[in-house]
């Protein structure tokens, strides 16, 4: 097969890039190109920051920045907001740039380079009281306020543990 055949085919496959693309498809892409993403860094007046719990296949198990790829033709901005939709219940506000912009590399084949835009986000709500991380280890997708780094902080985010 021919590689514009092949294209056809993967392009067929796609549906709407601008909602996500399917899993294999996903994961074909991060192999050849980096990923870009947001990562909320929410804090309140006392210092303490928000995170939530990850078991990622691909970056271990711990506690994450909230964060996101941005999608097609999306405004990182969109992502920031659907972020925070999905991954605490809650609105935020943010810094109209970057505070940080950084590279991650792995030697992992899927997943393996990305470039985060972390933002500086304040919530508008409240996050999702129901997703609270109550238990020690938390479930996948539980937030809690934290008063430093946590020493299971993702690998991946170490180079966040200046602001935490």
């Amino acid at each position: 097969m021919d590689v514009d055949a092949a294209i056809r085919i993967i392009e067929a496959a796609v549906g709407d890039p601008g909602q996500g693309l399917p899993e294999a498809i996903f994961l074909f892409v991060s192999r050849i190109t980096p990923l870009i993403n947001v990562d909320l860094l929410i804090q309140d007046d006392a210092g303490q920051t928000l995170l939530t719990w990850r078991e990622d296949r691909y970056f271990g198990t711990g506690w994450h920045v909230p964060g996101s790829i941005i999608r097609y033709k999306e405004m990182a901005v969109d992502r920031i907001h659907a972020c925070a939709s999905e991954e605490l219940g809650a609105d935020v506000a943010c810094e109209g740039v970057p505070l940080l912009v950084s590279e991650y590399f792995s030697e992992q084949k899927s997943r393996g380079h990305a470039i985060s835009l972390l933002f500086r986000c304040t919530l508008l709500t409240p996050p999702q009281e129901s997703r609270r991380a109550l238990s020690n280890p938390p479930h996948p997708g539980e937030w809690r306020w934290h008063d430093g780094c946590p020493p299971d902080l993702l690998n991946a985010q170490a180079h966040y543990r200046r602001f935490l």
